[in-house]
């Protein structure tokens, strides 16, 4: 999904762009295949974006899931780097930069540098410096936090060493439990990852409205060829529902729907599809009843003004 800023609902949406239709191991087991795990779909989906945007900037933000060094090595060596962002595991283990190479020094390269300790042990040290940010929360306010970041290497045997960036954030009033962001892009700004992830949550959102709204998962076909069909279509609805009310709304402003015991601080995709939806039925001659009298159509013109 793209996660853009809509200027008339005041807020980002995340639109959905790709899918893929990852099966379970389960379901693999029983079909006598391999499987093929979710975080290898969503390498070659990286590839596949870097492949169509080859010179676009591309930040990827995932839960905790996408949080393996396969996939984040994969990000940054590509030609092309795309940054990923993701929570991190407070006992992950991170090593400082491996040493530069002497001359005439023999073996091969090192990987990797001095053990670092992990970053739960941080949150009891009392040297560690924070730095109290400001950062766009989750319900569209603005809330204090402390962070602290550094630069190291994930690496863990067998698997390619990943240098990162990792964020570890805690709540001044403890009202959530201490957590770690990582960042496949170094130079990243500490407060800049936190706000990117945050705006993960919009991918929630979206899947919520998706079922509400456009009958996500109420399919009664469970083929493979059904599901790959349908999902994407209803998501990829969503996405045109939007950027139809979004041309639309330049001229037609959208009416918030609102009810006694919920007022709406912005427009949300019920609004917007509303708008969409009432101008398709007036642009449209599928209601009409008489070819040769108009007024004569399965809506009524009440319904149609609506939506």
């Amino acid at each position: 999904m793209w996660l853009g800023q809509v200027p008339w609902a005041g807020r980002h949406w995340a639109l959905p762009a790709l899918t893929v239709l990852a099966p379970s191991s389960r379901y693999h087991q029983q079909q006598g295949r391999r499987h093929k795990k979710v975080t290898d779909w969503a390498r070659q989906m990286v590839m596949q974006l870097r492949r169509w945007l080859p010179e676009r900037p591309l930040v990827l933000v995932g839960d905790n899931g996408y949080a393996v060094l396969d996939l984040l090595h994969c990000c940054q060596s590509l030609r092309e780097s795309v940054t990923l962002i993701a929570r991190l595991r407070l006992d992950a283990a991170l090593y400082a930069p491996a040493p530069t190479r002497q001359p005439g020094q023999n073996g091969r390269p090192p990987l990797k540098g001095p053990w670092r300790p992990p970053l739960k042990i941080l949150l009891d040290q009392a040297d560690v410096t924070w730095d109290s940010v400001s950062v766009d929360w989750y319900d569209g306010t603005t809330r204090i936090v402390e962070l602290t970041s550094q630069t190291a290497v994930w690496y863990r045997s067998g698997k390619p060493p990943v240098t990162i960036r990792w964020v570890l954030i805690r709540d001044p009033q403890n009202t959530f439990d201490p957590q770690a962001l990582l960042c496949t892009d170094p130079s990243a700004d500490p407060t800049q990852i936190l706000e990117w992830f945050v705006l993960r949550w919009q991918l929630e959102v979206t899947f919520q409205e998706v079922r509400t709204h456009l009958g996500l998962e109420t399919q009664r076909q469970w083929s493979d060829l059904a599901i790959a069909r349908t999902t994407p279509v209803l998501l990829g609805l969503f996405s045109w529902t939007t950027l139809a009310a979004h041309a639309l709304q330049k001229r037609h402003p959208i009416t918030q729907r609102t009810a006694a015991w919920y007022d709406k601080p912005s427009p949300t995709f019920v609004d917007a599809i509303a708008l969409v939806r009432r101008h398709l039925w007036l642009a449209s001659e599928g209601f009409s009843l008489s070819v040769a009298d108009p007024r004569l159509c399965t809506k009524t013109r009440k319904v149609i003004r609506t939506g």
